[in-house]
């Protein structure tokens, strides 16, 4: 257990929305204004009006009350790492020998990503699995998500971020411990990694921070041929949500935090873009989960906070692939591949920045979401990962 000097600046957090803010909601969702339908037969205009309005309904009926409760029953705390003060959860395993992991999630998600691991990744003994794949979990809202604090200040990137996470892991008690991201998370664990390579024992990334270097579009084999290609075309047609908040996220926060229709058609659409919506593959993220993470995003008021984050990352990432391998990672790393990720990325690029690369699984089903939408696949890879990972498993 962590001792009790390092636990001095953590206390229990509780989340209580104020029924006024719930009353408030109700009543904008009742006066909301939609457009008129799209002028084409599919979604290259945006989310479409009858998707927008099976959110809308789900979002009318969402029990917000219910939720709280179970998400109050999570152990969750609060603590200030470098003048900002950051929620999180924090779930010990009754393992006593299990491995802590940070789990870091990305936008339009939120810790809600990883809600449905939480118990079979820290108890797999009541969950079929072996005592030997229990973890300790700690879960932190990012800066300006959540519950989080939202910063007052420029300087929140994912580098700044990733100094916090290793300084919160310390004041837990944890001084080795793996990391796991996808979206921004695994920009944050990578830097993570990158900055502090002997107290990160493993790292799991589900959309690994690495891109192609010119000469590899010459020598490009088919299946990556395809993966540049689908990367050019979200970037050129399905990244301009990125270049809005990463250049003018003060102007769009106006209408994320004034209309609940704005927010849900922002959020929703990436749940519906980035999400493998097959059927045989699930459906994607549900209208139930898209209303728990729309919620939380209007609740917290954190449209215009969240998307303050890209501007702040867009300034800090690497510039193009060769400066993302002048930052090499250098910690055992395992990826798992969702066939439904806009960001894919072949193992070759990968093998370049992450030298220690000792797991590559494509998955067959699943997409961006993978603790949304394969929360059984995504426990399964985590557990398969760090057996390889962690100094017991080499």
């Amino acid at each position: 257990m962590p001792s009790s000097s390092s636990t001095a600046d953590i206390e229990p957090f509780t989340i209580a929305v104020p029924d006024a803010a719930l009353t408030d909601l109700h009543a904008r969702l009742d006066q909301v204004r939609l457009p008129e339908q799209e002028t084409v037969n599919d979604a290259s205009q945006g989310l479409r009006l009858e998707q927008m309005h099976a959110l809308l309904q789900q979002w009318r009926k969402h029990d917000w009350r219910a939720r709280e409760e179970q998400w109050n029953a999570i152990p969750q705390y609060r603590t200030v790492i470098d003048g900002l003060g950051f929620v999180f959860w924090h779930v010990r395993s009754p393992e006593p020998a299990a491995t802590p992991l940070l789990l870091t999630h990305g936008w339009p998600g939120s810790v809600l990503e990883f809600e449905q691991v939480l118990d079979p990744l820290s108890d797999p003994v009541a969950h079929g699995g072996d005592r030997s794949d229990a973890f300790h979990l700690v879960v932190p809202s990012l800066p300006g998500f959540g519950f989080s604090d939202r910063p007052n200040a420029t300087g929140w990137h994912p580098g700044r971020t990733a100094h916090a996470w290793a300084t919160l892991m310390s004041r837990l008690g944890y001084e080795q411990f793996g990391a796991h991201g996808g979206d921004w998370g695994a920009f944050v664990s990578t830097e993570l990694a990158r900055l502090y390579p002997s107290r990160v024992t493993g790292l799991h990334l589900t959309m690994p921070v690495a891109s192609p270097l010119p000469e590899d579009r010459q020598t490009a084999s088919p299946s990556e041929l395809r993966m540049i290609e689908r990367r050019d075309l979200h970037l050129a047609d399905g990244y301009s949500f990125g270049m809005q908040m990463g250049t003018r996220p003060q102007t769009l926060g106006y209408a994320l935090l004034d209309s609940p229709a704005g927010l849900a058609a922002w959020l929703g659409e990436k749940f519906a873009a980035y999400a493998d919506t097959r059927p045989e593959a699930g459906g994607g993220v549900s209208l139930h989960q898209q209303a728990d993470g729309i919620s939380l995003y209007w609740l917290t008021g954190t449209g215009a906070s969240s998307s303050r984050w890209y501007w702040e990352a867009l300034r800090w990432v690497p510039r193009g692939p060769e400066e993302e391998n002048a930052q090499p990672v250098t910690v055992p790393t395992a990826c798992s591949l969702f066939p439904a990720e806009p960001w894919p990325t072949a193992r070759r690029w990968a093998e370049r920045r992450y030298t220690d690369l000792r797991s590559w699984h494509e998955l067959d089903r699943g997409g961006h979401f993978a603790g949304l939408e394969q929360p059984q696949l995504l426990v399964q890879e985590l557990r398969e990962a760090f057996r390889r990972l962690t100094p017991s498993g080499t």
